[in-house]
């Protein structure tokens, strides 16, 4: 039996910013990172940029710290390892190396894995879904080969990705089963002003068809639509999102229909255990409600609250202001606060046609969301101010 005073779960950022905490209050407590990925925690928002331009960055480069930072600080650090089994009564966790570890304290990471579709086809060659660096890789070195590219999917991933495959000269197709880009997100108008821009880039926008199913033998050759259409493809990148990881704590109290429950501490009904990043399902204190928010700067600041609280040197309750970022060809984007629903009323300032405005979303006579499009680095903190005053 191996002991730990804390065990980390998910080795991604959430997970690292665990550990850093924790040894600047406890530098004695024995930690061990678990992750099933082979490479060490690192940034994933780099991940499509940097891998799909012409200037590859070494990977390496994408790590949150070097290697030897772990060993420096006595981590014990398990990389292509799952934790199979936790048992939250006797504080016992199963490796899929066959290895037991006794904790004391724990915090749950497992972060979040890409929607597949369950259509026919979908493990054929050439059809790829996009998280990890290991998919990224194999994003680049088909489209390496292929000049014809179907990004499936509406949301920023899928966005993003068909920008970035365009700039890159190959031809774009992007099919979702809403009418506009982003829809969910964005005010009407500018959605619809979004979704033209991606055609004026080059892109073929298939707005408001259904995939049906991939065709080909053993690699993609023709991808089906419920309305009937069918079309060749050399490739399909599959983006219609992500779900949390919560396998490892299914039928459990851990495991609810959005995530896993914590309380302002990010602490779980499990004292002792907490959770971070993806799979955390927190108390809003600015919004109200619960909320799940699945993006590095979320995970990045969960884990280094957690980290403090799980000592018990320092307890802290969260609260933060969600944010988002994406860059679309030539256009940033930056979401501050809440676009979980349609606003009523949009303020916005200055002219989508100069790519360069600022929108106030409105439910009732509250502000809910701010939407910067290539705005000064200020407007980010400056919007942030605004909501906690």
């Amino acid at each position: 039996m191996i002991h730990r005073d804390y065990l980390i779960v998910g080795a991604g950022i959430a997970g690292a910013s665990v550990c850093e905490a924790i040894r600047k209050r406890d530098r004695r407590g024995s930690i061990m990172l678990v992750g099933s990925e082979s490479f060490a925690p690192y940034n994933r928002p780099h991940l499509f940029r940097s891998f799909l331009t012409k200037a590859v960055t070494p990977p390496e480069n994408l790590l949150h710290v070097k290697p030897e930072w772990y060993a420096a600080h006595k981590i014990d650090l398990r990389l292509e390892t799952a934790v199979i089994e936790l048992n939250l009564e006797k504080r016992v966790a199963v490796l899929a190396t066959g290895q037991a570890v006794e904790f004391r304290k724990a915090c749950l990471a497992m972060g979040s894995r890409a929607k597949r579709p369950g259509v026919a086809g979908a493990s054929l060659g050439n059809v790829v879904c996009v998280r990890t660096l290991r998919d990224v890789t194999a994003l680049r070195e088909i489209s390496g080969g292929e000049k014809n590219v179907v990004v499936i999917g509406g949301g920023f991933i899928a966005a993003e990705t068909a920008s970035l495959l365009r700039q890159l000269r190959l031809n774009v197709r992007l099919m979702s089963r809403y009418a506009r880009l982003w829809q969910k997100t964005l005010d009407e108008e500018t959605a619809t002003w979004l979704t033209d821009y991606f055609t004026k880039r080059g892109v073929d926008m298939m707005m408001q068809e259904t995939l049906n199913g991939f065709e080909g033998k053993t690699v993609l050759k023709n991808i089906q639509t419920k309305s009937g259409n069918r079309f060749s493809a050399g490739m399909a990148l599959v983006a219609v999102g992500a779900e949390p990881n919560l396998d490892l704590v299914a039928n459990t109290p851990l495991s609810g229909p959005n995530g896993t429950p914590v309380n302002e501490y990010l602490e779980t009904d499990e004292k002792g255990v907490y959770a971070a990043g993806d799979i955390a399902l927190y108390p809003d204190r600015i919004f109200g409600g619960v909320r799940r928010t699945e993006h590095w700067e979320n995970a990045l600041v969960q884990g280094r609250l957690v980290g403090g609280n799980i000592t018990g040197r320092k307890r802290q309750k969260f609260e933060n202001i969600p944010y988002n970022a994406s860059e679309l060809f030539d256009l940033k984007f930056e979401f501050i606060g809440d676009f979980s629903a349609p606003p009523s009323r949009v303020e916005l300032h200055g002219e989508r046609a100069k790519k360069k405005f600022s929108a106030r979303y409105f439910r009732g006579d509250e502000l809910r969301g701010v939407l910067l499009c290539n705005q000064e680095a200020s407007a980010a903190a400056s919007a942030r101010k605004l909501f906690r005053e």
